[in-house]
């Protein structure tokens, strides 16, 4: 896991040299250009190979890789063969966000959402692949290059008080916001006026970078009078509009907002107040439909005391209240009115996969369908994702068990709602995180979901799956010591199948190594892989910007 990296004189990879993998090892932080290096992928196309399946076997899976390894930072490598015959049929760049830089001087992260955000670009044209990654360049990234150490709040970490002043001074920085964290290391889309956005939430870690060159260029500043410092680390967006949700701390609750492409101001669409609970539900995603946004209440709720606490809980900024009850409200995007809210089974997600309207024969909205990546309402799984944890895989089975989570929310004002699986988990490894949808069926009915799924005993997803939500079926790429992250589907120009496209994953393989892989949407065969000339870390979500946009 931890093998020692050349220095370079280019920054981005100088700061991922020291990354990870080695708690207390100085990192080497300075560089002359910051500016990402494009590097040619070696790249092959393959047929078969891949474990495509009705249900992972169980075999041992790898270690997380939380440390590049073999970067060359700044030299040339060959120019690639071809991805020869992508499905995708078009030109364009796969982006991938996420968590990769975890070691400070002496000072070693705890926590897989602690690490500064690293970017990853694929560039595919005319049958090749060129890539490369950067740092994002956020004030909290910067400030902690400067002075070796944590200078603003991260997931689990906080600055270290020098004394008491000093810790009434960060109690006043955290109420007012400007001690909480920018480190934009979670999501990344494309906006409708192709701005790519990179996203966190804190309100302010919203920050746009160039898919290119992956240059930081500046924050997203957001012109209205919303307020608010935490959002969905998931906004819903489309080439039109921008969805998101604000917690509301104070007056425990949520707003909705929404924001027309090519405004940085979001408009108040309405309220919905909290049931139950001291506080608002963890609000990590949430889906829509095409007439309404589903507000979900989670018994995982924020903490004011936890917020302020130096080391963290189990729960980190959360506490478990399942007697608060649990919830799903429905708001039309049009009137800003709540239509519906009812009590749910207690659960616990961090991903939302999408909603649709149930219609009856005469074409009336009966329900809403959501559903979500939902871990059986076991909280364990946020401890679960420490980096001692991660790091040190000992065959033992310790992934939490997961489900595609099927909410059915009744709009004939009935009181409760339903919440049950929507396949046998078990087709897909009792592991489930990470999905991506064909873009033109969010807010829709919809049959195929990508995701990342399990094949025990493991202790993180180690699989690709596909699943077919009218057959009830997954199937499943699985590679021996190979860690993929969320596979992102791209539709083929033209497409009228849901699932005629490609699905496309940056994989860490047992070697160490690191690989863009291409899978057929339909088939779930592999077709290409690009390699990196140097391993990379985990990474979490994805976005496809198209050459000509």
């Amino acid at each position: 896991m931890n093998p020692t990296m050349s220095s370079s004189s280019l920054c981005t990879f100088a700061a991922l040299a020291g990354a990870a993998g080695r708690p207390g090892r100085r990192a080497s932080q300075k560089g002359g250009n910051k500016r990402a290096v494009a590097q040619p992928l070696a790249a092959r196309c393959r047929h078969g190979g891949a474990t495509c399946g009705r249900g992972p076997a169980g075999t041992p899976g790898g270690q997380l890789p939380t440390t590049p390894r073999g970067a060359q930072g700044g030299r040339r490598h060959r120019p690639a063969r071809g991805v020869e015959e992508c499905p995708a049929g078009e030109d364009g760049t796969y982006l991938r966000n996420g968590p990769g830089l975890w070691d400070l001087g002496d000072y070693g992260f705890r926590h897989l959402f602690d690490g500064y955000a690293t970017l990853v670009r694929v560039s595919f044209r005319d049958g090749h692949a060129v890539g490369a990654h950067r740092q994002i360049e956020s004030e909290a990234y910067k400030a902690a290059r400067e002075h070796g150490k944590v200078c603003y709040r991260e997931f689990s970490e906080v600055p270290k008080p020098e004394g008491f002043m000093s810790l009434v001074g960060q109690i006043a920085k955290l109420f007012s916001g400007s001690s909480l964290t920018d480190n934009s290391n979670t999501g990344v889309v494309r906006l409708g006026d192709g701005r790519v956005l990179c996203l966190t939430e804190t309100v302010k870690g919203s920050i746009v970078v160039n898919p290119d060159t992956l240059d930081t260029v500046s924050k997203f500043e957001y012109e209205d009078k919303l307020g608010g410092l935490i959002h969905s680390a998931h906004p819903i967006v489309n080439d039109n509009e921008f969805w998101t949700l604000i917690p509301d701390l104070i007056r425990p609750g949520y707003v909705v907002a929404k924001m027309d492409a090519g405004s940085n101001e979001r408009k108040f669409v309405g309220r919905v107040d909290c049931r139950g609970g001291p506080a608002p539900g963890w609000v990590h995603s949430f889906p829509v439909t095409d007439n309404y946004v589903v507000v979900p209440e989670m018994p995982l709720r924020y903490c004011a005391a936890n917020l302020l606490r130096a080391e963290p809980t189990p729960l980190y900024k959360f506490q478990w209240h399942p007697e608060s009850g649990s919830y799903m409200h429905v708001m039309c995007k049009a009137s800003g009115k709540v239509v519906a809210s009812v009590e749910v089974p207690p659960f616990v997600t961090f991903h939302y996969i999408n909603a649709y309207e149930e219609k009856d024969e005469e074409g009336r909205v009966t329900a809403i369908i959501a559903d979500c990546c939902e871990h059986n309402a076991d909280t364990s799984i946020l401890d679960k994702l420490r980096l001692h944890n991660l790091r040190s895989f000992t065959g033992e089975d310790v992934l939490t068990d997961a489900r595609v989570g099927r909410f059915r929310i009744p709009l004939d004002g009935s009181p409760i709602g339903e919440l049950e699986a929507a396949l046998d988990p078990e087709e897909h490894g009792r592991g489930m995180d990470m999905c991506s949808i064909n873009p033109d069926r969010v807010g829709k009915e919809y049959r195929y979901a990508y995701a990342c799924g399990a094949q025990r005993p493991c202790n993180f997803p180690n699989t690709l799956t596909k699943i077919d939500l009218v057959e009830k079926t997954a199937k499943n790429w699985y590679e021996e010591g190979a860690v993929p992250s969320e596979p992102y589907f791209v539709p083929r120009p033209g497409a009228v199948e849901e699932d005629d496209g490609v699905a496309i994953s940056m994989v860490s393989a047992k070697d160490g190594s690191g690989y863009a892989l291409v899978l057929d949407a339909k088939t779930f065969q592999e077709v290409a892989r690009a390699k990196f000339p140097y391993g990379l870390p985990y990474g979490l979500h994805c976005c496809w910007v198209p050459r000509d946009k």
